[in-house]
């Protein structure tokens, strides 16, 4: 008769991901399971999501806590209900291989533990990837091969998921989580065989971790702030150095363990000013019970670590550790120019003191000199000419107004500047390594009204970094000020970042522009300076950039979707085409042969003038549409993989469908068509574009700039015309 498997599985608020695991463990091959679920006083709608599984599946069954009571007193709950020959831990936002308990029950040697493989995933992409993956591998090999493991291989990672326990062995042992702590639960399950029983991993077994890409909103124990994870693991840790005193095997796996953690984990608190006094203090009740032998097998700056913190010798310890940091550091620095200036950077630069009227201007990580940072420096540079100006360009010897000091982006005196600077002002992040300084303010613009779900409105991540969540929350705790452009945005932007500090309701810097020089000699004077056509209407195309579709962080592939050939023929007599690809876009457009109709000014710095000479617009889901309709001029929306976008990508906080101020368009046949029509879409869509420029326009006057300037910079209009006044007497 077939041996039952008895699966726990604890939950608490995996809402999101509760679904696809228990699916993956109703799929499995081998049938023969008791499935216990342990909802752990959820708050969200796991419960729900469990009384769906139970009406479908008999094997099913449900145990509830009135209050929450963490993992390891759930775990402990189950295991009394457990009926089954064998034990089988699963977390409730992990996955199974469909044939991973298959594979594992395999295994018949007696005082043997089987465990499988533990793959690593952050995104469902990634999971069907690594599904078909091992399938391909399975079907190359046999399908039950083993290998055995050192004792302390199995043990090292302390998690006891995708392995089979014999329920004898946990009765007979009488195995139990610890309920006192939250992470690290698993230490006092595991202690007691360790090095008893022979460990035999099954190749083809495999376990989908999730690693959630939100670790800010909704964090798994291990991606919990470091902090509490020290906390856990001393507390666990004295109890079981105490219970196991005189178990050497274990006494020298446990101080492995803290060892391990504190060198690759817990060494990382001393870097933040208001934990590192007590995590010392906290650090010092454990390691002073390391043993003198586990020392002395450290490198020497480890052990002058190790002992000062056993003697709680606090300025000691930092000194140490000074010396350690600077000498890791610098055979860091060593590998590379730009590592050694952020040495430079953290040792010296930082050091120095805030020039308290120097303020750093950046645009689109260094591409460009646009939007609001250009709109903001060009204000000051008129009305605030007593302050030091300082631009970052990736490159430099551009023609700027003013005398600003321009600085590649990225180079040794672009470390020194931002160190020195008391004012930062970009419409991007920072990268994650600058820090603030006490008195830096920190402007941030951001770089347009949002269509598409902006960070932790995202439930999946599909870019190319998967720490996207988690590093944008640090690097957006550096703004002091945030720009919205209208109410819509702010309330978006408070959720979306988690920003809770100055709103900055005044319209968008770059979008005065729209209002002062929306006249015939500009627009003329901008065009002939782009070798544009005067006789001829403009079709601004300006899409975005599609988050599954990389090379790499931060570089994405675009190809065009419609069909150039057939536009020019039924609109070259009177239009030209000027395409304006998002500033991620890796790819170079190739328009050979369409040259006097079509104009690539993606590199073109200012996209405000583009907007301004042009006659109507033509996106998807970018952001640009928002600005562009405080000109009132007809919007056509190319929106060929929209429901792919739309559904999977992102989701939209708006209506796609029915809020836009302009038709939705699928194929080049539709866009001739609207554009030759043109007229009767602007009748058709009048009511709707009002409606929406009242939504989104209403904050915009021409004036932002000077009102954002003055509120940042703390001077009145008055105190302007006094310095001016002042200097012509000098």
């Amino acid at each position: 008769m077939e041996q039952c498997v008895s699966i726990i599985v604890p939950v608490f608020n995996t809402e999101e991901f509760l679904e696809e695991c228990l699916q993956s463990i109703v799929e499995q091959t081998y049938e023969n399971l008791q499935i216990i679920v342990v909802n752990d006083a959820s708050t969200d709608q796991s419960a729900q999501i469990i009384d769906q599984f139970i009406a479908q599946d008999t094997r099913i069954e449900c145990i509830t806590n009135s209050k929450r009571m963490g993992v390891g007193f759930s775990r402990n709950l189950a295991i009394q209900k457990a009926t089954g020959e064998y034990i089988y831990f699963a977390d409730s936002d992990d996955l199974l291989h469909e044939k991973a308990i298959e594979y594992l029950i395999q295994g018949n040697q007696p005082e043997t533990i089987y465990t499988g493989h533990t793959v690593k995933i952050t995104k469902k992409d990634g999971i069907e990837e690594s599904l078909k993956e091992q399938e391909q591998l399975q079907q190359e090999q046999e399908t039950f091969r083993t290998k055995s493991l050192h004792q302390y291989e199995f043990f090292k990672n302390m998690i006891v998921l995708n392995t089979l326990f014999p329920t004898h062995l946990i009765q007979s042992l009488q195995l139990k989580f610890d309920e006192k702590v939250d992470s690290y639960s698993e230490l006092s399950f595991m202690v007691p065989f360790y090095m008893q029983y022979k460990i035999v991993r099954v190749k083809t077994s495999y376990y989908f971790r999730r690693d959630r890409n939100d670790p800010i909103t909704n964090p798994s124990l291990n991606q919990r702030d470091r902090d509490v994870l020290l906390h856990d693991f001393v507390d666990i840790y004295i109890r079981l150095k105490s219970d196991y005193e005189n178990n050497e095997e274990a006494n020298k796996y446990l101080d492995k363990q803290l060892i391990k953690l504190y060198r690759s984990q817990f060494i990382l608190l001393m870097k933040e000013e208001d934990k590192k006094e007590s995590a010392f203090h906290l650090l010092s009740r454990g390691i002073k019970l390391i043993s003198e032998e586990r020392v002395k097998k450290q490198n020497v700056v480890i052990r002058g670590e190790l002992r000062a913190l056993q003697n709680r010798q606090f300025k000691k310890y930092l000194r140490v550790l000074k010396l350690h940091h600077f000498g890791r550091d610098t055979k860091k620095s060593l590998k590379s120019l730009n590592k050694f200036y952020r040495q430079i950077y953290r040792d010296v630069f930082m050091k120095l003191p805030l020039k308290e009227k120097k303020v750093v201007f950046e645009s689109f990580l260094g591409k460009q000199y646009a939007d609001s940072p250009k709109a903001i420096y060009e204000y000051m540079v008129e009305q605030y000419p007593e302050y030091e100006f300082v631009w970052i360009f990736n490159e430099t010897g551009r023609k700027l107004p003013g005398n600003a000091k321009q600085v590649k982006r990225l180079s040794l005196a672009y470390y020194y500047h931002m160190a020195t600077s008391k004012y930062w002002v970009s419409n991007m992040r920072q990268p994650l390594h600058l820090k603030k300084r006490e008195g830096n303010i920190f402007l941030e613009t951001w770089h347009g009204t949002p269509l598409k779900r902006l960070v932790f409105d995202m439930d999946e991540v599909y870019s190319a970094n998967p720490k996207y969540k988690k590093n944008f929350y640090q690097q957006s705790r550096l703004w002091d000020y945030l720009i919205a452009a209208n109410p819509y945005s702010s309330e978006i932007f408070k959720s979306a970042f988690k920003f809770d500090k100055k709103m900055l309701e005044y319209g968008y810097p770059r979008n005065d522009t729209l209002y002062q020089n929306n006249n015939e000699d500009y627009i003329t004077k901008v065009k002939k300076s782009l070798n544009m056509p005067l006789d001829k209407k403009v079709i601004l195309y300006a899409p975005t950039w599609r988050d599954d579709e990389f090379y790499e962080a931060g570089k994405y592939k675009f190809d065009l979707k419609f069909d150039l050939q057939k536009l020019r023929e039924k609109l070259g007599d009177d239009y030209v085409i000027i395409l304006r690809m998002h500033y991620f876009i890796a790819d170079n457009l190739n328009i050979e042969g369409y040259e006097g109709f079509v104009y690539n000014l993606s590199k073109h710095d200012d996209i405000a003038d583009l907007y301004l000479i042009s006659d109507m617009l033509i996106t998807d889901y970018s952001s640009v549409f928002f600005d562009y309709s405080n000109l009132r001029r007809p919007i056509l929306y190319y929106a060929y993989d929209l429901e792919n976008y739309r559904d999977k990508l992102r989701g939209f906080y708006l209506d796609y469908e029915n809020e836009m101020p302009g038709p939705i368009l699928k194929t080049t046949d539709e866009i001739i068509d609207a554009v030759q029509n043109i007229d009767q879409i602007n009748a058709q869509y009048k009511d709707k574009y009002n409606n929406f420029y009242d939504q989104i326009c209403c904050w915009e006057t021409g004036h932002a700039t000077e009102k954002i300037v003055h509120e940042v910079f703390k001077k009145s209009p008055n105190e302007h015309q006094d310095l001016i006044y002042n200097e012509s007497l000098t």
